[in-house]
């Protein structure tokens, strides 16, 4: 089983390759769909959020107030590390949950779309890491325009995450997003084809057929061994 990385920054359009990988019918496990199902009402990661910030961060059903949190968040680096700490470990076993079960489907390839990759040391088990990139001045407009939010506001959400040109240094492969969208696409093909290679046998032994063929083939030697020395 292969398991590809794939992050960003925000406004970076992640996103949009991840759907192009849906597109192509590759599976993938999305942790921010993850991490919305861990905050749900009533959810052990839900409960913590309030008890850590209030009932203030709620909405009228009792929901948490996403927008109302990440305003916070994102104007303290220590609160916003605060909530990473609580969420890490509900997070981390949701995306485990969603890779088993595409494990047990027989899946070769599977992508992780997850924006902190870096920063919760997920990438080491992930082989290749994809990031997509856009050029500093590309980001700060598309943010803008997309949240409408102030350049200010804009510059201090980007500042907030790792640097995207340190994320670019450290990737496998890169995605230039900078440009148009068939411009996105052209480059995504060729990612594709790279992703899509057959597996290493390494990749073999962690897949669902390459696990079943170790388990075989050890119960045939036992018995082949039992009868020899019968």
């Amino acid at each position: 089983m292969r398991l590809v990385g794939l992050t960003g920054g925000i406004a970076s359009g992640k996103s949009t390759v991840s759907n192009l990988f849906k597109d192509a019918g590759v599976p993938v496990v999305d942790a921010d769909i993850v991490a919305r199902d861990v905050v749900r009402k009533g959810t052990g990661g839900w409960k913590k959020i309030v008890k850590a910030f209030g009932n203030d961060i709620l909405l009228e059903n009792g929901e948490i107030d996403r927008a109302r949190l990440g305003q916070i968040v994102f104007s303290d680096p220590s609160k916003r590390q605060l909530l990473n700490r609580l969420l890490a470990p509900h997070i981390s076993s949701g995306i485990f949950w969603e890779i088993a079960k595409l494990w047990m489907k027989g899946c070769k390839v599977i992508i992780l779309d997850i924006p902190l990759l870096f920063e919760t040391k997920m990438d080491r088990w992930t082989n290749p890491v994809i990031v997509v990139w856009v050029n500093p001045e590309t980001q700060i407009e598309r943010l803008i325009s997309r949240d409408g939010s102030s350049e200010e506001q804009a510059r201090n959400r980007i500042n907030a995450q790792l640097a995207l040109d340190w994320k670019k240094s450290e990737a496998d492969i890169v995605i230039d997003n900078s440009g148009s969208l068939d411009e996105t696409k052209e480059q995504f093909q060729e990612v594709l084809r790279k992703v899509s290679e057959p597996l290493t046998w390494k990749e073999r032994l962690r897949s669902r057929d390459g696990l079943f063929s170790v388990v075989l083939c050890t119960a045939v030697g036992v018995l082949l061994a039992q009868k020899n020395l019968l």
